[in-house]
């Protein structure tokens, strides 16, 4: 039965207590996990671990840690220690992040992702696992130390996030989960398609790992006005955030739409860039709209062979009351 999450919003909130409160109702409302992005604003961990204490049962996972601003051994300490604060309940979730916010944010050049993220996640495991870590990458070079303080059992899953063919593939060779995001049923159908070829290569067993799709919601009385908050949504990813979003769009068939979208960004015309996404686009990569069809909508992309959890994001210019609308209406 495929698993039903919560993606805790991007956009500034007004506190880590506003966090937690969202947490709380995820986890009173039936939903399995409880992933927090970090970009620019609270730190993930530290939030994480308040989430961790004030919450009994919901998992918690972070979706993602970049693996440029912290080195992968940090990034193992980090996982066991969430994993020993939540007594077994973290999932880590890391990935490259993109140019704009590893360049203009954390001032480091953003260079081989691909690699970065397979040693990262080969170290991280290898630090999870408590014994000595001997690790000579292309990137990376670790020798002499283990975790001082008892690994965590069970160890927390390591999963990744990717868009593109080879980044899938290298999250089903190498880690325990993949992160998808901005895909198109038919698209999401196809990258799965890299990811199992990517668990093949790896002689994983695809029974143990786990692909979550995160898909923008937004449920409303007023229709139009949930659908317009989705479309901003979609604008601001596509046109906003460098061109991997731009080009995971345009890879699906839509690529007119999608550099249309990035040049009316580009030229500061936010409006027009939302207006660029049309009804079928939209349906075809979000829920938005009443309820029923928000839940019609979710129910069919939790359909899709392959796909273990769908994870319930929120617009970026939503406000309390429709995420709590949303979070209910979408209860597992």
């Amino acid at each position: 039965m495929t698993a039903r999450d919560m993606y805790l919003p991007v956009a500034a909130q007004p506190s880590v207590d506003t966090l937690v409160e969202m947490s709380q109702q995820a986890e009173a409302s039936g939903y399995d996990r409880v992933w927090l992005p970090e970009t620019w604003g609270r730190d993930a961990v530290t939030t994480l671990t308040s989430i961790a204490e004030r919450t009994s049962t919901v998992g918690l996972g972070s979706s993602i840690l970049n693996v440029y601003s912290r080195s992968p051994a940090l990034l193992g300490q980090t996982a066991a220690t969430l994993q020993e604060v939540s007594d077994g309940r973290f999932r880590a979730g890391v990935g490259p992040s993109g140019p704009i916010v590893i360049k203009g944010w954390h001032g480091r050049e953003f260079e081989k992702p691909l690699k970065y993220t397979r040693e990262a996640v080969e170290i991280m495991k290898q630090v999870l696992s408590g014994e000595s870590v001997e690790y000579d990458g292309d990137i990376f070079s670790l020798s002499g130390f283990r975790l001082r303080c008892e690994p965590p059992e069970p160890a927390p899953s390591v999963d990744a996030g990717g868009l593109g063919p080879k980044s899938v593939e290298l999250a089903g060779r190498f880690a325990d989960g993949w992160h998808a995001l901005m895909l198109t049923a038919d698209g999401l159908r196809d990258r799965l398609e890299d990811f199992e070829h990517g668990a093949d290569l790896g002689d994983r067993d695809r029974a143990d790992q786990r692909v979550t799709l995160s898909l923008t919601c937004c449920a409303m009385a007023d229709r139009e006005q949930a659908r317009e908050l989705a479309r901003q949504h979609v604008a601001f990813y596509i046109g906003g955030m460098g061109t991997f979003y731009r080009d995971a769009l345009a890879r699906q068939g839509y690529e007119d739409t999608a550099y249309e979208i990035a040049e009316q960004w580009g030229s500061g015309e936010k409006a027009a860039a939302a207006d660029a996404i049309g009804d079928g686009l939209l349906d075809s990569i979000a829920a938005a709209g009443t309820p029923e069809e928000c839940r019609d909508r979710v129910a069919q992309f939790e359909a899709i062979e392959g796909v273990d959890a769908v994870n319930i994001t929120f617009p970026r210019a939503a406000d309390r009351e429709t995420i709590d609308t949303t979070i209910d209406v979408l209860a597992p």
